[in-house]
């Protein structure tokens, strides 16, 4: 019978790799799904065994296989590529609901603790009455602390769990790998300390690797007690005193062998006090042992060393009182045992050097570029898009508007044109007026008005469509809960984060919707101003005055100076086009430069020359992104020097135009005229911006479509998922049901009579009977995944 601790599979449970790669690969790869078809298949075949869970050293290299290949995997892909694994606790009964994480590496923990967990399994199984037997178990047991040190140190860590996961898996902490790491060298140790026994090593030695098999159980055992309550309360019962009672047992072994020591170097006062301590300690290892029902293996085995103690302590106290006469001297005299650890964590160099596995066979997704190299582009693109955006066109946008709000609070160029003008319209505002005319402005601010309006009801019937998905998986789960006792949390609690998500879309739709209606707003305001723009020229001629002729019937001229000032302004406004027409050409070329840059060829190139088991993350590309974005410096430089050199000429327009201004004589036709051209020339811009406030929502809207049909697709998704859970929760409870009303029947079949026994194995209401071939046991589906719901 076994005396040593028996660590099960984690169980896993399929995983829908095929489709979950393909959808992730069309949305977020350049490349064509087929084009990696083999890959997927590979990957599918690779993970089949693994599940499979044969005990053969064969076994060993097909987890070394599947663990290289997904070290790449993660290596090209993210951990979360919306593909669920599912694997139940290593402690977990069979009924148990498993822990499903949409993580590669979740997949690659649960893969290493299997490996280990094979490992410790072969070891067990191997004979340790024989020489060969034990050196072998040393060898597997060793390897299997490796392997749960690997895991420990290399892939726990790139582990990350969800916060909004309903489960974690608590046999992955790090304080349980560690607790198990320990327990195998514990093991290995021990086989150890047997084959010494076996060889009739000296007494001192085997004292001290004694000690040593009671160090390693103590350090596994402060392990768990350094884990969250959680992790031992998924223990099994035994398990902790299975440790407690080894602990205590190899302590006194200790203890005995050096006694021994002691009587052959003839201290026989410190063989006394050994052996009394040694008694000590495995009394209180054996009322444990027999307190918790541990393997009877185990009870045995310390009991036997209670009961040699004890002939050994009747033995040495009587040759002590008639023979020797030595003190026996306090436990705190004598020197302790030093242990002597012979084992150490002997993990396969293949683990950490995945490619030694591989070889030349084929790496799974070896032609894929890297999700570091793909996200390095994506950043690079979102951040040269932003700088464009920000420091260059609304930076250009602002100094335009700047220099726009300056000029209408001088009255400029109005007051300028009137004078320049006095009859007829100035070339600006006929420009002006032809560009809204050729657009047929006032019609096409009603369309988009109607369509914005559309857009807007659109948007937010797709978000009452989504809310009516989850309504109506509610109102199923609430059927179910009357008809089935579940324990998965109700639809309330489970689409908790979708609702949530639903009230920050159905916000930013209320905002939007305010926001419009100021837009209306304007239009209602300005839409005859802007009407007058579409008119033809000679109708919108009348509409401003003539400064020609005076009110007195004389022909106004202006004067000298007034001639000079106007000239002035006329010469610095075309100086302030001059820097705006620049600033335009500054702000197209940079546009155009974003448009043709590409990084990717670069990316490309670095990530080519890193090695193929190495991972590669954006931050291996910082440098390239910094120094391409530098790219764009000159752009900014430039509208920063047309800042300036606008901010001095709009000064010297300011004091100019009060020159001009008071040089002026007093006409109230001309101050008509100048009103009646201002007012055409605030048309235009406020054209200009309701165009604008409306394009910008007619493009909200339809991101917004398209944002809030996505979220519409992941509700029922997540619908779907939580309805088959629920008609498997159905399904298995109706069997159960059926089982026991058959299990009833038959019961009560034995208490009739035996001649009515073969009429009764006839099927009822057409169902088999229990020992039909028919029924079939089936494995309870994992739940939808919980680290997607919103």
């Amino acid at each position: 019978m076994p005396n040593h601790l028996h660590i099960p599979f984690k169980k896993s449970y399929p995983a829908h790799i095929q489709s979950r790669l393909r959808d992730y690969l069309q949305i977020h790869s350049q490349d064509h799904p087929d084009l990696y078809k083999q890959d997927i298949q590979l990957w599918v075949d690779l993970r089949a065994p693994c599940i499979a869970h044969d005990l053969h050293i064969d076994t060993i290299d097909t987890f070394l296989r599947y663990h290289a290949q997904l070290v790449c995997v993660l290596i090209k892909l993210p951990s979360d590529i919306s593909l669920d694994f599912s694997y139940a606790h290593v402690f977990a009964p069979s009924s148990s609901v498993p822990v499903t994480l949409r993580s590669v590496s979740f997949e690659r923990a649960a893969t290493l603790f299997n490996l280990a967990v094979l490992y410790s399994q072969l070891a067990a199984s191997e004979d340790r009455s024989s020489q060969e037997g034990i050196k072998q178990a040393i060898h597997y047991f060793q390897n299997a602390a490796g392997t749960f040190a690997f895991l420990r140190t290399s892939a726990l860590p790139k582990l990350l769990i969800p916060p909004d996961a309903d489960e974690t898996p608590l046999d992955l902490t790090p304080s349980f790998v560690h607790s198990l790491e320990f327990l195998m060298l514990a093991q290995a140790q021990e086989c150890a300390w047997q084959r010494a026994v076996m060889d009739h090593f000296k007494n001192s030695l085997i004292a001290k690797l004694a000690a040593g098999v009671a160090s390693l159980y103590t350090s596994s055992i402060n392990s768990l007690r350094s884990a969250s309550s959680d992790v031992r309360d998924k223990l099994p019962s035994t398990w902790i005193p299975h440790l407690e009672t080894k602990q205590r047992h190899f302590g006194a072994a200790a203890q005995y062998r050096k006694s021994i020591d002691d009587l052959e170097a003839n201290n026989y006062g410190d063989e006394l006090r050994r052996l009394i301590d040694a008694e000590a300690e495995a009394k209180q290892g054996y009322n444990l042992a027999k307190r918790s029902a541990i393997s009877p293996a185990v009870v045995q085995d310390i009991k036997s060393l209670v009961d040699a103690l004890q002939k050994n302590i009747t033995r040495a106290q009587r040759d002590n009182d008639l023979i020797y006469h030595k003190n026996v001297p306090p436990s705190s005299a004598i020197m302790p045992v030093q242990d002597a650890i012979l084992v150490q964590c002997s993990s396969l160099p293949s683990l950490s050097d995945p490619m030694s596995v591989i070889g030349d066979g084929r790496v799974l997704f070896g032609e894929l570029l890297g999700w570091g190299a793909r996200e390095a582009i994506n950043i690079y693109n979102d951040n040269k898009q932003a700088l464009i955006k920000e420091r260059i066109t609304d930076f250009a946008q602002e100094l335009d508007d700047e220099a726009d709000q300056t000029l209408r609070s001088l009255n400029l160029p109005s007051s300028l044109e009137a004078l320049e003008r006095p009859i007829g319209l100035p070339p600006s505002i006929l420009k002006k007026a032809e560009e809204v005319r050729s657009e047929q402005g006032p019609e096409r601010i009603e369309t988009y008005l109607e369509t914005v309006e559309l857009l807007a009801r659109r948007a937010m019937a797709i978000l009452d469509e989504a809310m009516d998905v989850l309504d109506s998986e509610a109102s199923e789960d609430e059927a179910v809960r009357q008809e089935v006792p579940t324990r998965r949390p109700p639809s309330h609690e489970a689409n908790q984060e979708l609702v949530q998500k639903q009230q920050r879309y159905r916000s930013i739709l209320t905002e939007a919707a305010g926001s419009d209606e100021l837009v209306r707003d304007k239009w209602r305001q300005w839409e005859k101003p802007i009407s007058q723009l579409v008119l033809d020229e000679d109708e919108l001629e009348s509409l401003v005055p003539s400064s020609t002729i005076s009110t007195t019937g004389r022909t106004q001229v202006a004067g000298s100076q007034t001639q000079v000032h106007a000239r002035s302004l006329r010469g610095l406004l075309e100086s302030l086009d001059d820097i705006r027409h620049n600033r335009n050409d500054l702000v197209s070329r940079a546009q155009r430069r974003g448009e043709m840059d590409d990084i990717r060829p670069r990316v490309v190139t670095v990530a080519g020359k890193v090695d193929r088991d190495t991972e590669i993350t954006p931050a291996i590309f910082t440098d390239i992104s910094d120094e391409e974005l530098a790219k764009y410096d000159k752009f900014i430089q430039g509208l920063m020097e047309g800042q300036k050199k606008q901010e001095g000429l709009v000064e010297v327009i300011k004091s100019t135009n009060e020159k001009f201004l008071s040089s002026r004589r007093e006409d109230s036709v001309v101050k008509r005229r100048e009103q009646a051209l201002q007012s055409l020339d605030l048309a235009y811009a406020k054209y200009r911006e309701i165009t604008h406030n409306l394009e910008e929502g007619h493009k909200f809207y339809n991101d917004m479509t398209n944002l809030l049909s996505r979220f519409k697709e992941a509700c029922r998704i997540w619908s779907n998922a939580r309805s088959q859970e629920a008609q498997s929760f159905c399904h298995k409870f109706s069997s159960l049901s059926i089982q026991e009303e058959t299990s009833t029947a038959e019961q009560v079949n034995v208490e009739e009579p035996t001649s009515e026994t073969p009429r009764r194995q006839k099927r009822v209401a057409n169902l088999p009977s229990l020992t039909s071939a028919e029924w079939q046991t089936e494995e309870l589906p994992p739940p939808p995944p919980s680290s997607r719901r919103r």
